[in-house]
């Protein structure tokens, strides 16, 4: 870590012992400890306390912008259970003429019988349809180390010499992936970066040294709002983000009929010939299907209690479902309901309407798996 200034180990925001309830606040007690926390990070460390810091979109993105007008190599990671709503908004812009290496993070998570080489080149593709082609891909697990030995000898190799920033969305793993380097390959046995199933966790630029001229940078999460995340409470995320490999859930549907992932999102098989919908959500969240017909009243009466999350005494502060219609035809297809999982539908013509809560993304893309 640089000497030069001091800094939370945990969230890299810069210490000051002014004001306690101010970013950074350090009594003065601890600050000649080895590795300073700040009280936010502390508190978050020991006792799993989240507390709300007044940082919006744009002071995350000013801290990254620089980056583009480096000489360096960027590592972006993104979430492979939710690529298209971990991916980086303005990731070309941001990170200028550097080369990238695009990091699928949590492939732990999918069924093992998942297709890595398929799924590696879906992501290269995906990559380049997003407007930012990329040098190479790479899945691994942060939380398991899965792949991580693949992948630091590729980041040295392509670094050359040069500093190394790790970029991407909130809630991608970031942190995480940068302490399991810091385990496998400095020796470091503790967690030195604050994780949190909350978005927003990493406040500032975190350095490490890596042979005396060059840095690891760890960097704040780029906050994108379609994510489900955004919207839920901690006990929620606990039900919603997946934990251990994903234990697909299949359900034969004829037309007129409702799948409701908790209370969510929502999918109507509206018309089309009978066929399997497979989910991938997290095991614990509940799936309920229904008639088309009773939907409505279903949701109204079982929100909060059978269909949970939201809690009971959320359920009216979430945003209203919206709507969004699909037509399938030939091809296997994903709806993808950002942030929380996705329905694999078999191929034939079928009219779909699915609902997430306003400002949730959902959308339709050749199936992953």
């Amino acid at each position: 870590m640089a000497k030069d200034k001091m800094i939370c180990l945990g969230c890299g925001a810069a210490v000051q012992s002014e004001d306690p309830n101010g970013i950074g606040f350090v009594p003065v007690s601890a600050l000649n400890r080895e590795a300073v926390l700040c009280k936010r990070c502390f508190r978050l460390k020991h006792y799993g306390e989240v507390a709300h810091v007044p940082l919006g979109d744009d002071d995350y993105l000013k801290i990254i912008q620089d980056i583009a007008d480096t000489d360096a190599l960027i590592v972006n990671i993104v979430d492979i259970f939710d690529f298209t709503g971990s991916w980086l908004p303005g990731l070309r812009r941001l990170t200028g003429g550097n080369k990238v290496l695009l990091v699928g993070n949590k492939i732990d998570l999918l069924p093992k019988s998942t297709n890595a080489t398929k799924l590696k080149h879906w992501l290269y593709r995906s990559s380049k349809e997003l407007g930012r082609k990329v040098e190479d891909v790479f899945l691994i697990s942060a939380q398991t180390g899965e792949g991580m030995d693949e992948l630091a000898e590729a980041i040295e190799r392509y670094r050359s010499g040069k500093d190394v920033y790790v970029v991407g969305c909130t809630n991608v793993g970031k942190s995480t992936f940068i302490n399991r380097l810091l385990r496998q390959f400095a020796g470091i046995q503790s967690d030195v970066i604050t994780t949190s199933l909350h978005p927003g966790t990493t406040l500032n630029l975190i350095d490490f040294e890596l042979d005396g001229q060059s840095a690891l940078y760890d960097t704040p999460g780029v906050v994108n709002r379609r994510q489900m995340a955004h919207l839920l409470t901690t006990n929620e995320l606990k039900q919603t983000m997946p934990k251990t490999e994903i234990k697909p859930k299949v359900y034969q549907l004829s037309d007129r009929q409702t799948l409701f992932f908790a209370g969510l999102g929502r999918l109507d098989f509206v018309n089309g010939e009978a066929r399997s919908f497979v989910c991938y959500f997290s095991n614990e969240l509940y799936v309920h299907r229904t008639k088309l017909e009773k939907a409505d009243e279903v949701y109204e009466r079982n929100v909060g209690e059978m269909l949970r999350p939201p809690e009971k005494e959320r359920k009216d502060r979430l945003p209203a479902f919206k709507k969004h219609d699909f037509t399938v035809k030939n091809k296997k297809v994903d709806v993808v309901f950002s942030g929380l999982g996705w329905v694999t539908v078999q191929p034939g013509t079928a009219q779909l309407s699915a609902y997430a809560p306003e400002g949730v993304g959902v959308s339709i893309r050749e199936s992953l798996i």
